[in-house]
């Protein structure tokens, strides 16, 4: 995207022109570090769509942000680094409560487990309103039963007003594991751009490599961040698997789009199999419709997940969802219908599972055609971004404490 320069908090004089309506509300997001990954996308996502004339923003960063902040398209949402370093750094409690004191936001917005901390100081700067968002939990604690996080969870209890949790699965996890009262958790499901993505009409896109795509017949794909909890090394395996128990794989393609610790690892598995040249490992795209697009098949091999932007995203582009039966995904994929939901950690069962839709190209059109329709029906962003401005108004209403 070709959006402008955001602001910051080092930045030179800000133009008056960025300056949001002075009645509008201000929501403080917090987040450990504004990155590429799903949960970013949704609050470009929200923010993009809540209307700017009732709502201004700031995205309080505890690590840092990268070029991923550029496809918010209001120049006036603007970022603070608070600088945290890595381990038990404290310093960064007086520095949000300072700010929060300066910029006397009316909600605080917090997300995940790494910033839940910070409800506590925003209790103290005295914040009206508190809403903490859960996406997904880490490779380190996937079932969130760990004690000391959930001993910080139930302490949170006391100063968070509303929760929000992205799929029923988490929501569930927030009643009877962390010990939140059902009437304070909200489940919403994000959204998806149906016309940003959407299914493929004649050939496969112009992605640069035209001698990549030549020959294939059935490109395997995912797209996502390429960290320990997306397995996608598990993937790369299942996929040299396949390769090798067929007689004649040239027609088969592996795209790994995204960035990461297991990038490396990922392209070393290819080279060492011999199987780099049908593999394409191109790092972060903006272009993620285009690619959704010359896929035939869509994986997603993760251990864990809450609700997964980029499955709705590949359902919105009409592709056959082969993904693991973990957090949320079972909410999005219904076996035989729009994919296929596999065990974790299973290389031969997911190389098994490819192996079925690349001889069956009417199985692959047919899934990928009701994957649309449910996106359709069931996943729309105006839906989602209606249901947290409910909320965020419920907060602005509510007796203050």
């Amino acid at each position: 995207m070709n959006a402008p320069p955001h602001p910051s908090r080092n930045s030179p004089g800000r133009p008056k022109s960025f300056l949001a309506p002075p009645g509008a509300v201000l929501i403080a997001h917090v987040v450990h570090h504004f990155g590429t990954g799903g949960m970013e996308n949704g609050m470009v996502n929200l923010i993009n769509r809540l209307p700017t004339e009732r709502y201004r923003h700031v995205i309080l960063c505890l690590a840092g942000h990268g070029e991923f902040r550029r496809r918010i398209d209001n120049p006036a949402v603007e970022f603070h680094d608070l600088g945290k370093r890595p381990g038990h750094d404290l310093t960064w409690y007086p520095r949000l409560y300072r700010l929060l004191r300066e910029l006397r936001p009316s909600i605080l917005h917090t997300r995940n487990l790494s910033t839940l901390e910070a409800q506590f100081v925003g209790f103290l700067a005295r914040v009206p309103g508190r809403v903490h968002g859960e996406h997904g939990r880490d490779v380190f604690d996937l079932e969130g039963k760990n004690r000391k996080y959930n001993l910080l969870r139930r302490a949170a209890r006391r100063v968070v007003h509303r929760y929000i949790a992205v799929s029923r699965d988490l929501a569930g996890w927030l009643e009877t594991t962390v010990g939140v009262a059902p009437a304070r958790i909200h489940q919403i499901y994000n959204g998806v751009d149906g016309e940003r993505f959407h299914p493929r009409r004649g050939e496969r896109p112009d992605l640069g490599r035209a001698e990549f795509f030549a020959g294939a017949h059935c490109v395997i794909g995912s797209i996502g961040r390429m960290a320990e909890v997306k397995d996608y090394p598990g993937l790369v395996e299942a996929f040299i698997r396949l390769c090798r128990a067929r007689p004649d794989a040239s027609g088969l393609r592996l795209i790994l789009v995204g960035d990461g610790p297991a990038r490396g690892r990922c392209q070393a598995m290819l080279e060492s199999a011999g199987l780099a040249d049908r593999a394409w490992l191109p790092g972060d795209r903006a272009d993620t419709a285009e690619w959704l697009r010359a896929f035939d098949v869509f994986v997603l091999n993760s251990l864990g997940e809450g609700i997964s932007n980029t499955i709705l995203e590949a359902m919105a582009s009409a592709l056959p969802v082969l993904a693991t039966r973990v957090g949320g995904n079972p909410e999005l994929v219904a076996p035989g219908q729009t994919g296929s939901l596999l065990p974790s950690g299973n290389p031969d069962a997911l190389a098994a599972a490819l192996a079925a839709y690349v001889d069956d190209p009417a199985r692959r059109r047919s899934e990928g055609a009701a994957a649309r329709a449910r996106i359709e029906r069931d996943f729309d962003w105006q839906r989602a971004t209606d249901a947290y401005a409910d909320i965020y108004q419920r907060l602005l209403t509510r007796p203050a404490n």
